[in-house]
This record gives structure tokens, sequence and C-alpha cells, in this order.
């Protein structure tokens, strides 16, 4: 017999009302699931379903239409999932069985539920997150301007990087949660490591904020906890955001700057950051996609790309930072085109703390 589980209550705020969700990464406890019903959302889906289990003889208790497939036969359903193309697995849709009840409040795409099964570690891994730091260095100087905080995670095995932690969080349903807490956490980490004068960049996903006015508290509480100057932080768009509410992302990053922040906007000339992106949104700071200038040299046909791309940001009062160095003549480039900062791995790697970090190629600008 199924039943609803009701969602998890949302935090309070000081017994005041229910605050957003994005307050506390609460994962569903996987070990609670004893089984999984499964459901095609078409008969053609849901026939090649059924031939599929019975071919590869895996036990399912067919129930009011869906399929039960029990937790010993878990670790088969990524071989299932082949089965089905692209186009159709987002119609084939899995609920868990809880402590022997059936939670629809928990339907979610299969994949998202293997990725689930795939990925345990993610229920504490919030706990153990570090930041490594890379800096962004002003071109006219060779000063360190400021460090871009990159989140990792490190609990019993190796160091995991941000992509799989942030997979990690979508599958569970946990991405708003997760991006609050490492921008809460980056802060806390890596702040007090600054040199005076230096900047912090923080990445933030705009697609995890419903409401700036609401979501972002725990990360201006953050902020104040350690004293933080709000002058000196640069909240950075993810490079990975296809966001096309521009009125909601401009709410944002505006709601940022009146707390006197910086933003940034990630990744200009690739194919979803347009300029009309600098002419709505107006951010301080704008990074070029590292397309751009991976291999980039004088001759290279992308120069009168990128040169303008400086300018018109330029133009629009916008710095511009070079994302991707690795090399000196990337980097002589960059100088000669006008870019103001750059980052990448010449100038410096990632690494766990500020201290001893200094840009590998400061030389390029001779003795201090």
């Amino acid at each position: 017999m199924s039943s609803y589980d009701p969602p998890r209550s949302v935090p309070k705020g000081n017994g005041g009302p229910a605050l957003c969700d994005c307050q506390t990464v609460a994962p569903l406890d996987m070990t609670r699931v004893t089984a999984l019903s499964i459901r095609a959302g078409s008969t053609h889906l849901q026939r090649k379903l059924a031939v599929f289990l019975s071919a590869h003889d895996i036990p399912g208790e067919i129930e009011a239409g869906s399929i039960q497939v029990s937790r010993t036969s878990f670790d088969r359903l990524d071989g299932l999932l082949a089965a089905f193309s692209r186009t159709e697995r987002p119609d084939l849709l899995a609920a868990p069985w809880l402590d022997g009840r059936l939670d629809l409040w928990q339907l979610a795409p299969l994949e998202q539920w293997i990725q689930r099964l795939a990925t345990p570690w993610f229920a504490t891994i919030s706990d153990h997150l570090k930041f490594h730091l890379q800096p962004v260095v002003h071109l006219g100087t060779g000063e360190v301007y400021g460090y871009e905080a990159l989140v990792r995670a490190q609990q019993h095995g190796p160091l995991i990087g941000a992509w799989p932690l942030l997979q990690a969080a979508a599958a569970h349903g946990q991405a708003r949660a997760f991006d609050a807490h490492a921008r809460k956490t980056a802060i806390r980490q890596a702040y007090p490591q600054l040199g005076a004068d230096q900047q912090l960049f923080i990445n933030f996903a705009p697609g995890v904020v419903y409401n700036p006015d609401i979501c972002l508290q725990t990360t201006f509480a953050a902020c104040r906890e350690v004293e933080a100057d709000f002058s000196r932080l640069v909240f950075e768009v993810t490079e990975s955001e296809t966001f096309p509410d521009l009125g909601l992302l401009r709410s944002i990053l505006e709601r940022y700057q009146q707390e006197g922040a910086q933003v940034a906007l990630d990744d200009l000339g690739a194919g979803h950051t347009s300029l009309s992106y600098l002419t709505e949104l107006r951010p301080d700071i704008v990074k070029l996609d590292r397309a751009l200038i991976s291999g980039l040299h004088e001759n290279d046909r992308r120069v009168p790309l990128v040169s303008a791309l400086i300018g018109y940001a330029h133009d629009l009062g916008i710095r511009v930072v070079a994302e991707g160095i690795e090399t000196q003549g990337e980097l002589s480039l960059m100088m000669t085109l006008g870019a103001d900062y750059a980052q990448g791995y010449f100038l410096g790697r990632p690494a766990p703390e500020v201290a001893g970090l200094l840009p590998q190629a400061a030389r390029f600008w001779g003795p201090s």
C-alpha cells in the first residue's frame, strides 16, 4: 500500500516564519531506501522497461502500473538505463520505498536516482569542504588583486573536485542548499587569509536563488561573522550556468551590490554569455572565456574578437579578467590587448592556503 511522506519542514529563523530551504543541506538518508518504484511515461517505454528487466533477470513486482525493484538489484540499474536513449531517459521516473512506504514526494527521473545511489558520500560531505585559492593578478603591476575560492572536499578518500560535488548536489536535490553552504564556507575559510586590499572571488549559481532578499541572508551573515569588508568581495556567476531570466539575475547582482560587494560574470564569449548580458547587467568585472585565450598568439584569428570584447567591456566601465593563462606568450598578448587582470596556471595554481602563494610569473614584471 502506497502513502505519502510529507516533505521535510524548512528551517525557521529565530522563531519567525519559515526561511528558504537553502538554509541547510539535508539530503535523503539513502540507507532508508529499500526499493524503487519505476514507471515509464508511455506505454512503449513501459513495455521496453518490462522486457529489459525480464531479459536481464532483474526481479521486479508490478504494482499499479509501476515496477518495484528491490535494493539488492540497485547495482544493475546502470545497465538498465543504458538500454534507453537520452531522449527516452527523462520519461523514466522512480520513487523510493522508505521504511516500507512509497514516498511519492521523492519522485524523480530514474537517472537522478542512480546518481544518488552512486554518491552516498554526499550525505556527510558538506562538513568536509575545503577551498583552494587561485590568484587573480593585476596586469599593470603584477600584484595579486585577489583570489578565487574553488570548492573541494575530502572526507576519507581522495580530494573531490568541484564538478563531481556539484553533480552530486544536483542529483540529491540539494543544489540550492549546497551552493549557499559553499558560499558561507568559502567566506569563513578564505577571507581571513587575504592580504590588505585583496579581493575574494566567490562563485554562485543564480539558478539556485529564488528570492535574493531571503536566499542570500546566510551569505551576508557569514560575511558579518568574519567581519568582512563587503567592498573586498566579488560574487561571480558560475561558468556552467545558462540562465535565461535576466530580470532575476539583475536583481541578484543588484542585491550583492547594495551590500557594497562587486559582481562578476564568467565566460564572456561562450555561447550562453552574450554581449547583451553586459549591457543588461552591467557587472563590475567580466571574465573572458578560456577557449578564447588558450593557445592565443599574435597572428591568431581570435585576436580581433578578443580585442573587441575587451574594448566593448571597457566602454561600459567593466574591467576584464583573462582566464586560462598558461604561457608567457598568452600573458604578454593579453597585456598588449588591454585586459585588466589575468588568471591561470602560468600565474598560479589553486592551493589550499594563501600563505606563500605568489604568482609564478611575478618575474615577468621585473623586481618589485
